[in-house]
């Protein structure tokens, strides 16, 4: 591979943004990505994974570097070096990369290697907490995992199209996906692309979400004509699943905070053709106390780490802290409390994560039902998915039904 001197500064100006700025990697890379109108699609696809890379990697390239936050124009520079000496690219007769040790990088990266939480790039913390929870066995494994890149999933919107028919049109357009077996809805990509030029996504054909994520609205459980509330429903990948399960017959509340990802889902579910969902702010009790023992489902797919999504979202384990952890696991207490009140009698909850921490997972299950409100719930099941397991994200949901 030869390196090219545009796209590299593209690159080290994006990494200094999210090292430096604390932006989020993906709208960092958004941006860069319409830097050059005449970057084809090798050239966008370097940026982005070039930057991912060096992102999911910091603190092994940074310790190989031996450079330290906030980093200067020209340590980034040094990362850069490593990661193109650790992948085997020739390094072009740039000032930048004048005097690179390259022998004493594939030597510090052996030496460096034989610690997990360098080797994986993991903060302590988030290394000593996962060996805590999980096991260092089980961490060993779902650490190489999060490092993986997440393949490219879509969700058959089937109020449009049938999954043959979806593989077929896009197949067309020389688009390969295979199905996966267990994941009803799901497609994926054979190489990754950017879908969403095509026009199948425009018309609403499918949507792009994990195949972990899919299985959360069937563990619901859904019918037709029933009357669901997604009560933390974001831009609502799940909410407009769930439409789609019901045939868009019956009535799906998509109910969150942020009035700005309602908005999102209201363009999404009408290009998906989903009639059945109404948005709802959640700006004060009220809309929730509105429907307390109204509701045949209630889906919380609660605030978490993230722990599980790593492979997407590599910024996040330099963004996170310990005291969120503990912040968040008492938001969870209190949405699990509040928004149960909602489900109505022989009607069923699902509490859903994206973490892979038992601490936010089957231990919040627990704590609720051994709750006062707790006490009217019965469990049913639950599901824990680990990345080294199912090669999709982290993920865990738990059906709970309420008594009658």
């Amino acid at each position: 591979m030869r390196l090219h001197r545009n796209l590299c500064f593209a690159t080290v100006d994006g990494l200094l943004q999210i090292f430096n700025e604390g932006m989020y990697a993906d709208k960092v890379v958004q941006m860069l990505l319409k830097r050059d109108k005449r970057w084809g699609s090798r050239d966008r696809g370097f940026v982005a994974e070039t930057t991912y890379d060096i992102v999911r990697w910091k603190r092994l390239y940074a310790e190989i570097a031996e450079v330290k936050e906030p980093f200067s124009r020209d340590d980034i520079w040094r990362l850069f070096a490593v990661w193109a000496t650790l992948k085997g690219i020739k390094l072009p007769d740039w000032k930048y990369f004048e005097n690179t040790p390259s022998r004493k990088i594939k030597g510090r990266f052996d030496e460096l290697s034989q610690i997990r939480k360098i080797k994986e790039s993991f903060p302590d913390w988030i290394d000593e907490l996962a060996v805590k929870e999980l096991g260092e066995k089980v961490w060993n494994k779902e650490a190489i995992a999060l490092n993986e890149q997440a393949d490219v999933i879509l969700r058959v919107n089937t109020l449009k199209t049938t999954k043959e028919k979806l593989q077929a049109e896009l197949f067309d357009l020389e688009i390969e996906t295979e199905f996966i077996k267990g994941y009803p809805d799901a497609l994926k990509l054979a190489v990754r692309g950017n879908v969403f030029i095509t026009e199948a996504f425009q018309n609403g054909h499918f949507e792009v979400q994990d195949a972990s994520s899919q299985l959360v609205a069937e563990f619901l459980d859904v019918k037709p004509g029933m009357k669901v509330v997604d009560t933390c429903a974001g831009a609502g990948g799940k909410t407009l699943h769930i439409a789609a399960l019901m045939e868009n017959k019956g009535q799906v509340i998509a109910m969150d905070i942020y009035d700005n990802k309602l908005k999102e889902l209201k363009r999404r579910a009408k290009r998906d053709g989903a009639h059945n969902i109404e948005m709802r702010v959640i700006d004060s009790t009220k809309p929730i106390k509105k429907l307390y023992d109204k509701a045949d489902r209630v889906l919380i797919d609660a605030p978490c780490s993230g722990l599980g999504v790593l492979r997407r979202n590599p910024d996040a384990k330099w963004k996170l802290q310990p005291e969120f952890i503990e912040k968040i696991k008492k938001t969870q207490q209190e949405i699990l409390e509040s928004y149960s009140k909602m489900v109505k009698p022989g009607g069923k909850l699902v509490y859903a994560t994206c973490s892979i921490l038992p601490s936010e997972n089957q231990d919040q299950v627990k704590h609720f039902l051994d709750s006062e409100n707790g006490k009217d719930f019965t469990f049913v099941k639950d599901k824990k998915i680990l990345s080294h397991e199912s090669g999709f994200d982290g993920f865990y949901m738990a059906l709970l039904e309420k008594k009658i």
